[in-house]
């Protein structure tokens, strides 16, 4: 077979004449010749597995420059590419779907209609924060209010101001009024004002590069905890005799783990499992994850920095979780357990309980 005009390109590819255009134009799909006279594109037949790669990662919605890089690849290397793509498209739309979920129970709120009886519920709580066995200093900040429960886990060498900055810039919510209907807006303020904080900290450094902090809050609204979250410092909840992770870890291993590249086994033991793909410091992408948890009498949070979650096993904080009768001792229990395991790192532990109020 001879080669194809583009007309018959197009139709066997089912690519259009304006695309193959444009994909000529960017390097994606080169004609196999073009009439010097006419300017006619003419293409291979051979060439029709390659226009319709294109056209199936087009619907993929892969972005050309990536298509570009994938049809450099052997066949194994471009499926990878392709699953690590889809890995994070679905990871983007878990993050769009939790905000939808958000905003449908935020807008859902203002209708008395659907609003249900508010409960009569509040948190205790207990919080420790500790340097560990190996660290000369730590840069963990661990706070609890009586609305504002938190922990950031510092980086860099100014990591311990950096935390602080970024869990006192959310302080203000424990006594500023937050109607129900800026809920969303406050808490977006109180991220952009953490961000400003640190940002603050580490230019006044002599490395401004080298500081940040992960954040990770939970704000008390009376009947629902909200949750912010940045880096990866962990939220379990213990519901029912069940302890869930309600947060996703913002590393590099992660992703990995996501886009099936590492195993979950692979990835507790990578010696890069620590690097942060989100934080708040200069350069980083500081976008959180923001989601609303209704609360039921009986729930205990944990909220930990990863010198806690990347030692003690999972099993192990269940079974703190469960026995423990207070925050306080679960608490001081936790922290044990870390640095019974070596303490690598400083680690720091908030425990909240929702119980009816006391009248």
């Amino acid at each position: 077979m001879g080669l194809l005009t583009i007309g018959a390109f197009a139709k066997a590819s089912r690519l259009s004449p304006k695309a193959l255009r444009l994909y000529d134009e960017l390097g994606l799909l080169t004609p196999a010749r073009v009439d010097p006279v006419t300017g006619y594109r003419l293409y291979a037949p051979e060439q029709l597995e390659q226009a319709r790669l294109v056209a199936w990662l087009r619907r993929l919605g892969m972005p050309l420059a990536r298509i570009q890089h994938v049809r450099t690849l052997n066949a194994v290397a471009a499926a990878q590419e392709v699953r690590a793509f889809w890995a994070q498209v679905e990871a983007d739309t878990a993050a769009r779907r939790d905000l939808a979920t958000f905003l449908i129970d935020h807008l859902s709120r203002k209708d008395p209609a659907m609003s249900p009886t508010p409960k009569p519920l509040a948190i205790r709580y207990a919080t420790l924060s500790d340097t560990g066995l190996v660290r000369e200093s730590n840069q963990d900040t661990a706070y609890a209010g009586s609305r504002l429960l938190a922990v950031a886990d510092g980086y860099g060498c100014h990591g311990a101001p950096a935390s602080a900055a970024a869990v006192d810039a959310l302080k203000h919510l424990e006594t500023d009024s937050i109607p129900a209907g800026n809920l969303l807006n406050a808490l977006e303020d109180a991220v952009e004002q953490a961000r400003h904080s640190v940002y603050g900290v580490a230019t006044t450094g002599s490395s401004p590069e080298d500081a940040g902090t992960t954040l990770t809050a939970m704000f008390w609204t009376g009947e629902q905890l909200a949750l912010v979250h940045i880096g990866d410092s962990r939220v379990y909840l213990l519901r029912d005799g069940g302890l869930f992770q309600i947060t996703h870890d913002h590393t590099m291993v992660q992703s990995m783990v996501d886009e099936e590249r590492l195993s979950p086994e692979e990835a507790a033991t990578h010696p890069q499992r620590s690097l942060l793909i989100r934080a708040l410091g200069r350069g980083a992408d500081a976008s959180p994850d923001m989601r609303l948890h209704d609360a039921q009498r009986g729930d205990r949070y944990l909220l930990c920095s990863d010198g806690l979650s990347t030692v003690v096993p999972t099993a192990e904080i269940h079974r703190v979780l469960s026995e423990a009768g207070e925050p306080e001792p679960a608490v001081r229990e936790l922290i044990t357990l870390a640095n019974g395991s070596g303490g690598p790192d400083n680690v720091s532990c908030v425990v909240a309980d929702v119980v009816e109020l006391q009248e």
